[in-house]
């Protein structure tokens, strides 16, 4: 069968699996496995055998054990007041800066997502503990919630970041160089956010209300208390990665043996937070684990196919420039964005685009940074918009609101995307200290 009449046999088939409600991860096995018998006339017998050594391939590597780990660090936090003491810590920081607590939310957000390794938790976290006080305070209710849905995407492109491992797990990149690639470029989109609130409240100061008396009155040192726990998670995780004392997997698992001390330390560990912890973490976990496995069935289905080198080879012939191969793959994502959740996008598609944007020249490290910084595109917009759902939830917003008030955001993390493809330094930077 012809690669591209395969690739369109594959892909038809996903869409009929995943429209009639099927998991992601059976429609993934079952499109594989179609594909080859329909596609490539392999018997029940070879299929069988393929698929086997595929799945346990894909589901054994050390590298994964990582993912349980850094979500289980943030449930745990989820459900301590540690957050809420880090939001009334960064009052005395914003007291001058205009727009005032809006920068809460980028703050809180980049902060927490330095420890968590995930969006979903860091929205609902900061959201959790920020919208209330915001909205009471009479800040302006939209960009209280878009900063958030914003910001909240941080949680995949500040280290660690568990979109990075499967990443890197799927592209054979080393995690450590990935997790130190996304740190400026998520310092980048943080600025832009911060820059944007305090030109919003600088041509319309109401958007503001001054800082409460409380506000003024707390000290840096209660600041640095606030501080302290989050701090110290930081320094244990990202520490031992890039100081080469421990792999990502490793100083996940010293990082969740911190928590657990901060938290005993601090008199709320208890059995049943403990647990409701871990029952979470679990559940996710095994979510990303089983959709990894298929599509790493996927990926080999697609190579059997020839469908990568085929693509490949068409977009040879179109003769694209890099930077417009980039925007053409950037456009393909955003409209993926808005009928798939990130895992699925990312292994679904990585076995094609990866061959291509490293044919068109650019570092693999680099496309991890592009290639997440377009999943949290998604995690933005309707109607698959995680951060959306998540922010409803937590601040009882309409949903319309909340998509319409991220429309800023989201134009922001494109333009934070145009600069880091014509600067690639920005991300290559620190990995190549490493080398």
């Amino acid at each position: 069968m012809e690669a591209l009449g395969a690739a369109a046999l594959v892909f038809g088939l996903l869409i009929l699996l995943l429209g009639s409600g099927l998991w992601v991860f059976i429609a993934l096995l079952a499109a594989s496995m179609a594909a080859l018998h329909l596609g490539l006339g392999f018997p029940p017998e070879r299929i069988g055998a393929i698929a086997k050594g595929v799945l346990w391939r894909a589901s054994s590597g050390w590298e994964l054990a990582a993912v349980p780990m850094f979500m289980l660090m943030g449930e745990l936090i989820f459900r301590t007041d540690f957050s809420d003491r880090l939001f009334a810590s960064l009052e005395p920081l914003v007291v001058k800066v205009p727009g005032r607590l809006f920068h809460s939310n980028i703050i809180g957000c980049t902060l927490f997502a330095a420890v968590s390794g995930s969006s979903t938790a860091t929205t609902a976290t900061v959201g959790r503990m920020t919208s209330t006080a915001l909205l009471a305070r009479r800040y302006d209710a939209r960009l209280a919630v878009g900063s958030l849905a914003g910001a909240g995407s941080l949680g995949l492109l500040i280290p660690p970041s568990i979109m990075m491992i499967i990443y890197g797990v799927l592209a054979e990149v080393s995690i450590t160089k990935l997790f130190i690639a996304g740190l400026l470029p998520g310092l980048l989109v943080a600025g832009l956010y911060s820059l944007y609130i305090g030109t919003r409240c600088l041509a319309a100061p109401s958007l503001a209300p001054a800082m409460t008396d409380v506000g003024r009155r707390l000290s840096w040192g209660l600041a640095a208390r606030g501080f302290g726990p989050v701090a110290f998670l930081i320094l244990v995780v990202l520490g031992g990665i890039y100081s080469g004392v421990a792999t990502p997997s490793e100083a996940a698992a010293v990082g969740v043996v911190a928590t657990v001390l901060l938290t005993l330390l601090q008199g709320q560990l208890t059995f049943r937070l403990f647990l409701a912890a871990l029952l979470s973490a679990l559940r996710s976990s095994c979510m990303i684990g089983t959709i990894l496995a298929s599509a790493a069935l996927l990926s080999a289905t697609m190579g059997y196919l020839h469908v990568p080198a085929t693509i490949a080879r068409t977009f040879g012939e179109l003769g694209l420039s890099p930077y417009a191969l980039v925007a053409v793959l950037a456009a393909f994502y955003i409209l993926l964005g808005l009928i798939l959740d990130g895992v699925s996008i990312v292994v679904m598609t990585l076995p094609i685009t990866l061959p291509l944007v490293q044919q068109a020249g650019f570092d693999p490290v680099w496309y991890g940074v592009f290639l997440v910084l377009m999943v949290e595109l998604g995690l933005m917009t309707p109607p698959i918009g995680f951060n959306l759902f998540v922010l409803q939830t937590v601040t009882g917003q309409p949903l319309g609101l909340i998509a319409r008030a991220a429309v800023p955001f989201f134009f922001l993390m494109v333009l934070a995307t145009a600069i880091i493809t014509v600067l690639p330094q920005i991300a290559l930077f620190l990995p190549s200290a490493l080398d």
